[in-house]
């Protein structure tokens, strides 16, 4: 007997060292994914041509530190300079950051630290950042480092002619003249609930305009918002760990109730009355976009309806608030936004305009008159358009970026005059660019198929100028992925990402990694997108996502199919995605199928886990929104309309609805002091089950809407969680 339990206990010893062996490296390898945030800390941020085209100044930290520095690279070869640091302005002190710049930055979802973003002058001398709330001014030429008056300053900006920096501060607009470091306030009389200068939320959140005011082109003027919140509903959010401190205070418009009050006025540099713009804000309350640029350019404002299906483009007269419409736009589902660009872009002389539109079926750019009447479209409606990059009025020109492949992005240029476009990038990923001022020379950053990343200047012939230099580790190793299209109608795209140590007669538990909402898609030829859902792969899975109805890219219809119902399509069509690429690869095993998403996805997640128990064998839910009418109003009545009206709509979209249907293991993450999908949504969910005698797993974070992702060891943690609730639902 013992001869016979000694070899079974030394295999035993060997599995389980192998074994140990094997978290260890998972562990390291998420770690490593942590730490680096997926190894692009020490790549350049936010690059920037100077007007020259000389030199490139961008931000930048370490391999593995967060904070960010000012830096500038002379083109072609160098060498690199730091231009400024955060710890030459605070020594061993703590950067401080007020509750305005925080709820700021959670909108933009910045999570670094240091100087996040600097201001370029036009003349490309000096530069313009923020630290610990206080401005300062960095003269290229010598270094030298200005401090300016005030404290608190949030959204500081250059005048077109260097001479002025405006910023916001307590809810006033100020302008700081920099040729005397005075400070003048150009409003007065903010409140808890009265604000200038600065964007309402949805318009933060939702419509990814974080602007609220707006220097005129001769430098002389600016036009700002006003914001009421008065009426807005109160939400007050608490630090769970500090009962001892106050709730903090949300103005949060959800879906149906009132919205803040918004107005535009513009005011004279040096101060004075405000001369308000006038448009039916009663019937259009949504100002979506201010664009007031270059000399001779008008100031234009777009505005939009509460149903968001139908959209004015305003031309306003700074001197006596009149506007004349240019053009209308009408949609019976409802209008998107462009979020990747200003518009309209006025040609040289303010004879024509550039504007985009999805009114024929797919986004399309535009030549329009000054009067608004259409000349031609400049891009064809096959061609998947996802922004406008650059005007290039001297050659003729403009820049965009889209693809044939809406997995992809590229940079084509296309002719004013009309015709066929160029794409000047080809290799399979995704490329973005940043022109200089004259268009002669542009930044390429990358991200490809082939795990390629980088940023180089090219002229405007495609020569390449020069590589910015980058200090970011390298992933050991690069995720196995495949990229597909499935079967059938309708055909999605889909991502497979494979073990490292694939086998290929052996079944592997699925994971659907997955968003399938609106706005955003998850499938993408850049491979080291999916270096996190490699790690997850690795434990022994295959990790699947599909783009379904409901997501961008493929035309009007395809996005608008959603309407009205936030699940039913959406919840279809991954299940018929999942069993297409079940019947094409028989390693994925569909009887073990778990689904994990965060925000809509952790909503998704939730949905599939409780009424598709035959497809899902356990879900996580992260930061699902739960009720509808609970979510801000911008988002949520694009899609679904007002809940006093549309009720069938709230009913049918929310989890509630299904809670008592739940069978399979859940797992609901939320962070406590959520300000975008309150922690609300959750505990409603969690409440439902607990009356409804169904079983869950609740695990609460200590963080906003990202739960902690900027703290590795936090970030680290929460996905050995979910890992864990994984392997014992489909790996017991």
């Amino acid at each position: 007997m013992q001869k016979l339990l000694l070899p079974f206990l030394v295999l035993l010893a060997l599995v389980c060292s192998l074994r140990a062996a094997d978290e260890d490296a998972n562990l390291k390898y998420f770690r490593d994914l942590a730490e680096t945030r997926s190894y692009s800390l020490g790549r350049p941020v936010a690059p920037k041509l100077t007007p020259d085209g000389q030199t490139v100044i961008y931000l930048r930290g370490g391999p593995r530190d967060p904070v960010l520095r000012l830096y500038e690279f002379p083109v072609p070869a160098g060498p690199e300079r730091e231009l400024l640091t955060p710890a030459q302005l605070l020594g061993n002190a703590e950067e401080q950051i007020s509750a305005e710049e925080k709820a700021r930055r959670e909108r933009a979802r910045v999570t670094l630290k240091g100087f996040t973003r600097f201001d370029l002058s036009k003349d490309g001398a000096r530069l313009l950042v923020t630290l610990s709330g206080q401005l300062y001014v960095v003269n290229r030429a010598d270094l030298k480092v200005t401090a300016l008056p005030g404290k608190n300053w949030i959204d500081p900006r250059f005048s077109p002619d260097g001479t002025a920096v405006a910023a916001v501060s307590a809810g006033e607009l100020h302008v700081i003249e920099l040729a005397t470091g005075t400070s003048r306030a150009l409003t007065a009389g903010a409140t808890a609930t009265l604000s200038h200068a600065t964007a309402e939320f949805v318009a933060q959140e939702e419509m990814d305009r974080r602007e609220g005011y707006w220097w005129s082109p001769d430098s002389q003027a600016l036009a700002y918002q006003e914001t009421d919140e008065s009426a807005v509903a109160v939400r007050h959010i608490a630090d769970p760990l500090h009962p001892e401190a106050a709730p903090t205070d949300f103005y949060y418009p959800r879906a149906g109730a009132t919205n803040a009050t918004v107005r535009l006025g513009v005011i004279a540099r040096t101060g004075g009355a405000t001369r308000w713009v006038n448009w039916d804000a009663a019937k259009f309350p949504y100002l979506t976009r201010v664009v007031w640029r270059e000399p001779g350019d008008p100031l234009c404002l777009s505005v939009m309806d509460r149903a968001q299906q139908t959209a004015l483009l305003l031309r306003a007269d700074p001197a006596t608030g009149e506007t004349t419409e240019l053009l209308r736009e009408t949609d019976l589902a409802w209008l998107n936004l462009d979020d990747h660009a200003v518009l309209p872009r006025w040609l040289p002389g303010g004879g024509e305009f550039l504007w985009t539109t999805e009114s024929r079926g797919a986004w399309q750019v535009e030549l329009r008159a000054a009067d608004g009447k259409l000349l031609r479209a400049l891009t064809p409606p096959e061609f998947i358009y996802k922004g406008l990059i650059k005007l290039d009025a001297t050659n003729g020109s403009i820049y965009v970026s889209g693809a044939a492949n809406p997995c992809e992005t590229h940079v084509w240029r296309f002719p004013l005059a009309g015709g066929a476009g160029t794409a000047l990038t080809t290799a399979p990923g995704s490329h973005a660019a940043s022109f200089s001022e004259n268009a002669a020379t542009f930044i390429h950053s990358y991200s490809l198929l082939d795990g390629a990343v980088g940023a180089e200047v090219l002229s405007a012939a495609g020569q390449r100028l020069a590589t910015l230099p980058a200090m970011a580790e390298s992933p050991p190793a690069l995720p196995n992925l495949e990229l597909t299209q499935t079967a059938g109608t309708p055909s999605l795209h889909a991502a497979l990402i494979r073990p490292h140590h694939f086998k290929a007669r052996k079944k592997y538990p699925v994971i659907l990694s997955v968003y399938a909402g609106p706005t955003a898609t998850v499938v993408h030829s850049a491979r080291r997108a999916y270096l996190a859902d490699q790690w997850m792969a690795d434990q022994g899975y295959i990790v699947v996502s599909l783009d379904g109805r409901g997501t961008p890219y493929r035309g009007r219809d395809w996005e608008r199919a959603i309407r009205d119902n936030l699940i039913d399509v959406a919840l279809e069509d991954q299940v018929t995605g999942l069993r297409a690429l079940g019947k094409r690869y028989p390693e994925l095993d569909l009887k073990r199928v778990g689904v994990t998403g965060w925000s809509f996805g952790g909503y998704f997640s939730a949905m599939a886990a409780i009424r598709r128990p035959d497809v899902f064998r356990c879900g996580v839910a992260g930061a699902p929104v739960v009720t509808w009418e609970n979510y801000d109003t911008f988002y949520t009545e694009r899609y679904l309309g007002l809940p006093q009206t549309d009720a069938a709509a709230y009913h049918v979209s929310s989890v509630l609805t299904y809670a008592n249907q739940l069978t399979r293991p859940l797992l609901l993450i939320h962070g406590l002091t959520d300000d975008n999908v309150y922690a609300q949504h959750t505990l409603q969910l969690a409440d439902a089950l607990f009356m409804a005698g169904k079983r869950y797993e609740f695990m609460p974070m200590l963080g906003t809407h990202l739960a902690g992702s900027s703290d590795p060891v936090v970030k680290l943690r929460q996905q050995m969680r979910v890992m864990e609730f994984f392997n014992r639902e489909l790996k017991p």
